[in-house]
């Protein structure tokens, strides 16, 4: 059974995980994951050492949080879910606190209430950096005290860093394999889903993350990068050591009636004869 992480987030990986594991060489010593978000692939691929990063300082900071101090975190994060708290006044006046504090360790225990009070687990900020997710209108937000468990067990044997990509995977090379699950490319002209950190991710960002994950291989390091499967993708990773096409669907429209389908990517970067074919 896979580990189930603390936050609710969009496009979590944890299905995709077997497919992932499948590509980490023997000789791995160390993850590297410079899009750590909810955090669902380095909890279940159980590496000793993690170098662990994300842009967003919300979900650093969270992580940072738990490590530092996971009883007094888990339980300032629990006081926050009760049956008061589960109302529209309640979560509007706790997202107007969230971002108007600059108290690393407040902001992170109202992030995770933010994040599982708030609609489908989004999270958007608008052009000012506030965090401007509705409320969800759930009966009963669950409390991950199991997550929090588990997670508590990778933050403390992990370096968590809150930096961009291009930092990141520059201290990558032999021993390590690094997971890069970016925001992902448009599945379509009209699709867009890069309002996750402000400044979004553009396809100039994607190009760039192409040329540090090669630079990385070159060093020895093994990269998997995940994304849509598109002509445009297709395209960006056409230089790639393997490139795996997954049936695991996405569902990629908020509308229930019209959802559709979309196939992904795993695209493997690596100067070694390790392969797998799935």
């Amino acid at each position: 059974m896979s580990l189930k992480p603390i936050l609710k987030w969009a496009g979590a990986k944890t299905k995709v995980v077997p497919h992932i594991l499948a590509l980490v060489p023997p000789t791995s010593k160390r993850l590297v994951e410079p899009f750590l978000g909810s955090a669902a692939v380095a909890l279940n691929l159980g590496f000793d050492r993690n170098l662990l990063a994300d842009s967003n300082p919300d979900v650093v900071g969270l992580y940072q949080s738990l490590a530092a101090d996971p009883e007094s975190f888990v339980r300032e994060c629990r006081h926050l879910f009760t049956t008061r708290s589960n109302t529209e006044d309640a979560y509007y006046r706790f997202r107007d606190e969230f971002n108007g504090t600059r108290d690393v360790f407040r902001r992170a225990c109202l992030f995770v209430y933010l994040n599982r009070h708030g609609y489908n687990g989004l999270c958007r900020y608008n052009s000012k950096g506030g965090f401007n997710v509705p409320f969800g209108k759930y009966e009963a937000p669950y409390f991950p005290v199991k997550e929090f468990a588990h997670m508590t067990e990778l933050v403390q044997r992990s370096e968590l860093q809150c930096v961009d990509f291009r930092a990141l995977l520059a201290d990558a090379g032999a021993g390590d394999f690094v997971y890069c699950d970016p925001p992902y490319s448009p599945a379509s002209e009209t699709a867009n889903f890069t309002s996750y950190a402000k400044g979004g991710f553009s396809h100039t960002d994607q190009m760039e993350l192409v040329l540090a994950c090669s630079a990385a291989a070159d060093r020895g390091a093994t990269v998997v990068i995940s994304n849509h499967d598109t002509p445009v993708t297709r395209a960006l990773y056409k230089a790639a050591s393997q490139i795996i096409e997954l049936r695991v669907s996405r569902l990629i429209s908020c509308d229930g009636a019209t959802r559709t389908k979309a196939s992904e990517l795993l695209v493997v970067y690596s100067n070694t004869a390790f392969a797998v074919a799935l």
